[in-house]
């Protein structure tokens, strides 16, 4: 007796599998490591002691461009899911639009706005720990479909899955650099890879009706239990989604231990392949001053700020727009911290 698959599942499903090899990393143009100069911006005694006064959960759109935007800003690494014309570039250039840095965002050598997901949770890791170690901040993770997918697998290898160790992955030459170890940039001294704690990381629409389909069946039941790694952790679901349901247990995201999980329902009007779509909410005067004024747990957009395509993903923009200011600023306050404890003062 044959199997049964809806018709569009089957093709979807065709369509990741001839797209997973066109859709791997490494395939841009790169820019060799060595004309590629890693040194934190000198930021003002002044500036730095706006920053430290900040609040970071209220932040205004006239302090985030006026202070944050004079300092770094954590590397964001968006990554696709599983469909290879399906990209979170719209997302990147959303954030773009909002003020956030764009050498941030877009990937240094390649200039992509987003990265693959086909590829281990080590390897992930591995260049998560590479960034910090460089710019001085702790990247954030955020994965569309799959991409969420790779974002947890990450996180298991960090909280201590990864054996022997999780080898730093250059992403300028898209090799390991044969090392287990970084220089901590907060303190000088030597650190494995393997426990680093991210501040804040996302999965968007994330189930494990295609993690089944794909064969990905070690993380059937992971996919909704958030590790230790990451101090903070948003998982986005969308009512009705066959896609991003978590059929095989609990659908809502939970911490394992001492994470902080904000697990956020989004409304069926969604769709699983373009929720992420966002890029135009940046340009619009009435949805940017909602975005930037909205708070967690707020009551939902008004329905004058629904009408209209480029709207529909408002409240998942305004969510992860709150989260990405947030740790901005404390990762801000950290390096400024840790730099003027390092020359005491």
């Amino acid at each position: 007796m044959r199997a049964l698959v809806c018709p569009p599942v089957l093709a979807l499903l065709m369509l990741c599998t001839a797209c997973a090899a066109r859709d791997l990393p490494g395939l841009g143009r790169h820019v060799p490591a060595a004309e590629i100069e890693y040194s934190q911006p000198v930021i003002p005694p002044e500036v730095e002691d706006a920053i430290l006064a900040l609040e970071p959960e209220a932040l205004s759109e006239e302090q985030t461009l006026r202070l944050l935007s004079q300092a770094p800003a954590p590397r964001i690494i968006n990554l696709n899911g599983s469909v290879h014309l399906v990209t979170m570039d719209s997302f990147s250039r959303f954030l773009i639009g909002m003020g956030y840095p764009e050498s941030s965002v877009r990937q240094p050598g390649s200039g992509n706005y987003s990265y693959s997901s086909y590829q281990s949770g080590e390897r992930l890791a591995g260049m998560v720990a590479w960034y910090y170690e460089r710019e001085g901040m702790m990247p954030v993770l955020i994965g569309h479909s799959q991409g969420g997918m790779t974002v947890l697998r990450a996180l298991y290898a960090l909280d201590g899955e990864a054996s022997p160790g999780i080898e730093v992955w250059n992403p300028l030459r898209d090799a390991g650099e044969g090392r287990h170890h970084i220089v901590d940039p907060r303190g000088g001294q030597a650190r494995p890879v393997a426990g680093l704690r991210l501040g804040f990381a996302s999965a968007i629409a994330t189930g494990s009706t295609m993690r089944l389909l794909l064969g990905q069946w070690d993380m059937l039941g992971r996919l909704r239990t958030v590790p230790d790694s990451v101090e903070e952790f948003t998982g986005f679901r969308i009512r009705l989604d066959l896609l991003g349901a978590n059929l095989l247990g609990s659908d809502r995201y939970r911490a394992a231990g001492s994470a902080r999980v904000r697990d956020v329902v989004l409304p069926a009007s969604y769709g699983h392949l373009t929720a992420v779509d966002t890029e135009d909410l940046s340009a619009d005067p009435a949805a940017r001053f909602w975005i930037e004024t909205y708070r967690p747990g707020a009551e939902d957009p008004p329905t004058y700020l629904l009408q209209g395509e480029s709207r529909r993903n408002i409240l998942l923009a305004a969510e992860l727009w709150h989260s990405l200011k947030r740790h901005w600023c404390m990762e801000i306050q950290r390096l400024i911290k840790a730099k003027r404890g390092l020359r005491g003062g």
